[in-house]
């Protein structure tokens, strides 16, 4: 079910947001290689519980899902091929010419926010480094989709042209999702679609806006005995953005910025 929040609820959601947005400059600030990714993991905690917030992440555990291990970090750290849920730890060091994926999640006042970055870390090659550029500008134009009146997939359809205009690959079964007082609502916000489908967007739709973009042919992101972090199928490295996000009448509001 779809939940249209209130003006009371997006202000809550606009706390949290806000306070994801500065987890994520602050690691900015803080990322450089000959890093772990653990130490990311615990200065984003830190962060995150010194200012009266939880991690959204921390042992969380998908709706339905029997037998998952919960998720046991703050972070999802995503390195080069990585495409999502990368798990920080002591024995991942972040090196020059990686792009490092971060995706946070805070919880504060019963409302959740959602963002991620891919960060460019030293020497990395030119052809890698736009797929990083292009992956924000993917997301910007979906966003510019999330206006009253529209349908979800003109959101999706934004995304996909322009990724498919480079070569690009969309990964088809990661997609973004509805936000609020769960971290994963309705309606789930695919990468790729045909515009004017989709469910009709209304004014106090929150949705977390997460394109997924790679080089090479990967339509998936796959994961190894049943791990969290999964990657692409051909091994290319893969960029991720995301932006929580209200639609408005005229131009979507980014509570993550």
């Amino acid at each position: 079910m779809i939940t249209i929040k209130s003006e009371r609820e997006i202000e809550l959601m606009r706390d949290a947001g806000a306070l994801t947005a500065r987890v994520l400059d602050m690691l900015e600030e803080e990322i450089k290689p000959g890093m772990t990714t653990l130490r990311l993991d615990e200065l984003a905690e830190q962060f995150i519980r010194d200012h009266n917030a939880v991690p959204s992440f921390l042992n969380y555990v998908p709706k339905g899902e029997v037998g998952v291990t919960p998720y046991p970090a703050t972070l999802c750290v995503s390195i080069n091929e990585e495409v999502v849920h990368g798990v920080p730890s002591a024995k991942r060091i972040i090196q020059d010419g990686d792009i490092v994926s971060v995706d946070c999640g805070v919880y504060k006042s019963g409302y959740h926010g959602d963002a991620a970055r891919t960060f460019v870390m030293g020497a990395v090659d030119p052809e890698v480094r736009l797929l990083v550029e292009r992956t924000k500008e993917c997301l910007y134009l979906g966003i510019a989709q999330a206006v009253t009146g529209n349908r979800l997939h003109d959101i999706s359809a934004a995304i996909e042209q322009h990724a498919r205009s480079f070569g690009y690959s969309v990964i088809e079964n990661m997609v973004g999702h509805g936000i609020g007082s769960e971290l994963h609502e309705d309606p789930a916000v695919p990468n790729y679609g045909r515009p004017h489908t989709g469910v009709k967007l209304r004014q106090g739709m929150t949705l977390a806006i997460e394109p997924m973009i790679a080089l090479g042919r990967s339509r998936r992101a796959v994961s190894k005995r049943r791990a969290w972090v999964a990657v692409t199928e051909d091994g290319k490295p893969c960029s991720h953005c995301e932006h929580t996000i209200v639609v408005r009448d005229g131009e979507a509001e980014i509570l993550t910025k």
